[in-house]
């Protein structure tokens, strides 16, 4: 029997006999719970990383780590100020000479010992995520860690191999790099920006986001433990005030940020004019467009993995779901079906699909945005779930009957909150998909191979799936258009943005 199939049949439990629908739907549908009983390993008291070692801030302050999952403090993180930004450029740019002179095969070795190091300490970094960000222990474990790893794996080989990377040309390191990572993959975006950074010779003074500083700083252990030359990572910790300090230093060469359109303007507005390199990865509001030739059952689990994955944090998320109009109840049946097997709740739960928003500021911002949807004429979607009473939750939403002039289909929620349109043509598709500010990602769901690679063409955007979403591999570049960012990470191409052609 198909999917459909069962659909109705569950359908008509549910009308006819709440007995068996309790059967269906109740005890048997629900799982104890399996905690992670790995150690966290997090410490009481976090200092500054600055050539090579833990220093308390020059500002004597330190600010508390709550952990969304359960609003408990879990550590406390030193504020750095302008003067601590100071020490940790100095310190950058003494070890830059030294180390961006040191054979390629011998930085590689650092690399490749940084990876095995996060391989040995996986279950413990995983936990970390976890409790730090929000983020279920499973995504955690099997995706966030091994990508990490991987990046750094991957990086490694091109220490020695330089010359390949532009052929014909020379490749030279920028010098000292400052970079600043956001909130959402905290551990896997510092190894996005680190490994290349480090393959190519430069320095790093690198800021991870004040919500999410935990990681790093354990990571830091690991850059100490590998044997990093002193200075060639240092980690300052704090909040806006911090990253502006780092982005406006005379010595960084380039500013690398992953974060809120917003900030990637005002920075972008800064270094005008200063001669510094810049990436900027930013928002993104995707599209994940269905056509009723797609096999609906794998674009509703493609649909789910867009959305709903790491609750919705994701920049390159598929917030907007076009589905094309002939198959719209089918898809929608479907998708609300599938939600309703979702398991919203404690993090380190390994049950858990949905986990907790990342704060409380952001919870607010995506009940405020879903609240006016819905004042607007949304119609929403929720299926029946328990939230925790402590921490930050919020359960998986679907907002049909919206059109492009919805806020909640212009702006980046950053959370588990899908818009639903629907379109009759391949052109109607590609014009609503493309109506956008952003540019990040987009999914194509057809059995045609050649309806995909032309809408793929006509797309505005830096990535396109077909028939798949959220698949990411450290050899493949990634990045957006128009407010979306703009730069490359990954891949050859990611490479080529930490280094000087000569």
């Amino acid at each position: 029997m198909g999917m459909e199939g069962v659909g109705r049949n569950l359908m008509s439990v549910k009308t006819k006999n709440p007995v068996a629908r309790e059967l269906l739907f109740g005890d048997l549908w629900e799982f104890d719970p399996a905690p992670e009983s790995a150690p966290a390993e997090i410490k009481g008291r976090y200092g500054l990383f600055i050539g090579g070692k833990f220093v308390a801030p020059k500002s004597k302050k330190y600010f508390d780590s709550i952990s969304p999952r359960n609003e408990e403090k879990i550590s406390e993180i030193a504020l750095a100020n302008g003067a601590d930004v100071d020490v940790a450029y100095a310190a950058a740019g003494k070890a830059f000479p030294a180390w961006s002179k040191l054979p390629g095969a011998e930085r590689g070795k650092y690399l490749y010992r940084l990876a095995r190091l996060l391989q040995d300490r996986a279950r413990e970094f995983a936990v970390a995520e976890t409790i730090d960000g929000g983020k279920p222990i499973k995504e955690a474990r099997d995706f966030d860690v091994p990508m990490a790893a991987a990046h750094f794996f991957y990086h490694a080989g091109w220490a020695d191999k330089l010359e390949y990377a532009a052929p014909g040309r020379n490749l030279a390191p920028l010098g000292v790099v400052g970079q600043v990572i956001p909130w959402n993959f905290p551990l896997l975006m510092m190894a996005w920006k680190l490994a290349p950074a480090l393959a190519l010779g430069n320095t790093v003074v690198l800021k991870p986001a004040e919500t999410t500083s935990v990681t790093a700083l354990k990571f830091a252990e690991l850059i100490r433990d590998a044997g990093l030359p002193p200075g060639v990572v240092n980690i300052v910790t704090g909040f806006g005030e911090t990253g502006g300090a780092i982005v406006k230093h005379p010595t960084a060469a380039k500013i690398a940020f992953t974060g809120s359109t917003g900030v990637g303007k005002w920075i972008q507005r800064e270094l005008a004019g200063t001669g510094k390199r810049l990436t900027l990865e930013l928002g993104g509001k995707g599209a994940n467009i269905v056509f009723e030739d797609a096999a609906i059952d794998q674009a509703v689990e493609g649909i789910i993995n867009g959305i709903f994955f790491n609750q919705g944090h994701v920049c390159c998320a598929g917030s907007r779901l076009l589905v094309q109009e002939s198959i719209e109840g089918e898809v929608m049946r479907k998708l609300k079906l599938r939600m309703n097997t979702l398991k919203t709740g404690d993090p380190l739960d390994k049950n858990t699909d949905i986990g907790a928003i990342n704060s409380k500021r952001q919870w607010e911002r995506i009940t405020e945005l879903v609240d006016e949807g819905v004042k607007d004429g949304a119609e929403i979607f929720q299926p029946e779930c328990k939230l925790p009473k402590k921490g930050f939750y919020y359960a998986p939403t679907l907002l049909g009957g919206v059109t492009q002039s919805h806020r909640v289909v212009k702006e980046e929620i950053f959370g588990p909150v899908l818009s639903v349109l629907t379109f009759r043509t391949p052109d109607e598709a590609v014009e609503k998909a493309n109506n956008t500010a952003y540019g990040l990602s987009a999914g194509v769901w057809t059995d045609k191979g050649s309806k995909y690679l032309k809408i793929a063409t006509q797309l505005k955007s830096g990535v396109v799936w077909g028939n798949s979403f959220n698949k990411f591999d450290p050899t493949s570049p990634f990045g957006g258009f128009k407010q979306s960012g703009f730069g490359r990470e990954g891949g050859r191409q990611g490479l080529l943005e930490y280094g000087e052609l000569v």
